[in-house]
């Protein structure tokens, strides 16, 4: 059902769409399809939820906080549960779902937690017989539309900072994963969220998504997913309210290895950027520079490695990669092979489906990538590896920054002076130095270009969350 108003609804249509297991391509049960009304109804709740006076308008910011940490304990409680859940509907590694997604979720919301009575204004000196300050207030009412790779992990990227700064939220869940962001909800109930704080509604993004883009009653916008979209989330602000929006979205992001690099270290690192939660990460390094006298070295042991690497039922606790989240994902996926192999890129290894049922794709490796080929240019969101050649450092930040994206980079080698000068050049929102996809709750993440604007985490995530008042008060005389 949709959570809204602290409680659950059918949809006001009665439809209804399957969410499907990708290891079995099975359906696991139906959930209710939001259209426009449930939004409408949704946004109402969250609305009446902000309104001046109400309880959690008027709640201690302190209060806000033990909340999140509440619902952080309450889904330290429910770990095993909702990992399966995660990896039943994802169908990511269950290893993984349980001893990375939800431990980062956790951290996520209690980090969040202690900035709920720290987000603080100033005091400012202005000219004249005047005491003047600054307050940061909530938004309003935030829509949150989130991706179906991350979604324990998104959905706690979005409510912490929103709920910490005392907004309301009204969350459009991918329709591939929406069961974990539904359970999390009942525990949102649980540890006594006031009523339309948080409203939840799974739906298809242009019916429900749109929704929330375009209406009038939402004062912000946050999503997660792709550029495509987000052009289109832009497009509906500047047509409507002129809502503020924060989008995070696509990358091709370049990882580059230098012949100095630890190589062994490099391989596995380069392994993990690309193949890492079956290649479904905005953020892959999934163009893979190597200096050219440790090329052929680099290709070969990264062949061998993507041999190695256990595909298979995600239950297991000794697979490393499980199905790709759909259908749609798994055919778009071999269609990118076949046009690296069309186009002269060599096929190291892989490019064939895994398995005789579920979204299973062979781990794949392609060398001899030119820059201009598709597989170089285009998202592939899949676990394909593209490996370049490069000499020098020069040209390999020019061809590097070559790309509409700017999400994430990295760059492998000892010498401090290189890894600063690299770091420096490339137009990027996060770069790793001699590591890959490392996290923290503290860290800001978001993108240059066409990856995004505004940033996700940290104290940096807690901007796009808050209006800046300045109140000015006369005074009768100052005396500083």
């Amino acid at each position: 059902d949709l959570f809204i108003n602290n409680e659950w609804h059918d949809a006001i249509s009665g439809k209804t769409f399957p969410t499907v297991n990708p290891a079995t391509g099975e359906v696991i049960c139906q959930v209710a399809e939001a259209d426009v009304a449930d939004v409408d109804k949704a946004v109402k709740a969250a609305r009446d939820a902000f309104r001046f006076g109400s309880p959690w308008r008027r709640m201690d910011a302190s209060d806000r906080g033990l909340l999140l940490s509440r619902l952080a304990d309450a889904i330290e409680r429910d770990a095993a549960y909702l990992a399966e859940l995660e990896t039943l509907d994802n169908g990511k590694p269950y290893a993984v779902a349980f001893s990375v997604d939800v431990p980062m979720v956790i951290k996520c919301l209690r980090y969040y937690a202690g900035w709920a009575d720290k987000w603080e204004g100033k005091t400012i000196p202005i000219d004249g017989d005047y005491f003047c300050y600054t307050r940061h207030e909530p938004v309003g009412v935030c829509g949150q539309i989130i991706p179906w790779n991350f979604p324990l992990l998104m959905q706690a990227w979005k409510l912490g900072p929103a709920l910490a700064t005392g907004n309301t939220v009204v969350m459009k869940v991918a329709e591939q994963t929406p069961l974990t962001a539904l359970y999390v909800a009942s525990l949102i109930k649980e540890v006594g969220f006031p009523d339309g704080v948080v409203n939840i509604v799974p739906g298809m993004g242009p019916t429900a998504g749109a929704a929330i883009a375009k209406h009038m009653d939402v004062d912000k916008v946050a999503f997660t997913g792709s550029t495509e979209v987000g052009h289109l989330i832009q497009q509906a602000s500047g047509s409507s309210n002129l809502k503020r929006v924060t989008l995070e979205l696509g990358g091709k992001s370049p990882n580059i290895i230098l012949s100095d690099a630890s190589l062994e270290d490099a391989v596995e690192q380069s392994h993990f950027a690309l193949f890492f939660n079956q290649g479904q990460c905005c953020c892959a390094g999934s163009r893979t520079y190597v200096q050219a006298d440790v090329y052929d070295e680099f290709v070969e042991r990264s062949v061998e490695r993507a041999r190695r690497r256990v595909v298979g039922n995600p239950f297991d606790l000794k697979t490393e990669q499980g199905p790709q989240v759909d259908q749609e994902q798994f055919n778009k996926i071999l269609g990118y092979i076949s046009v690296g192999k069309r186009e002269g890129a060599k096929l190291m290894c892989g490019g064939g489906v895994a398995a005789d049922r579920g979204y299973f794709i062979q781990p794949t490796v392609f060398g001899d990538v030119q820059d201009n080929m598709t597989i170089a240019r285009e998202e592939i969101f899949g676990p394909v590896m593209q490996i370049l050649k490069f000499k020098t450092l020069e040209e390999v930040i020019t061809r590097a920054n070559d790309t509409k994206y700017g999400l994430a980079a990295a760059v492998f080698t000892k010498d401090i002076d290189k890894a600063n000068y690299l770091s420096n050049g490339l137009r990027a929102g996060t770069v790793w130095i001699n590591c890959y996809d490392v996290f923290g709750a503290q860290a800001p993440f978001g993108g240059y270009k066409a990856s995004g604007n505004g940033r996700e985490l940290g104290e940096y995530g807690l901007e796009s969350y808050t209006e800046v008042k300045t109140v000015t008060i006369k005074v009768p005389q100052k005396n500083s």
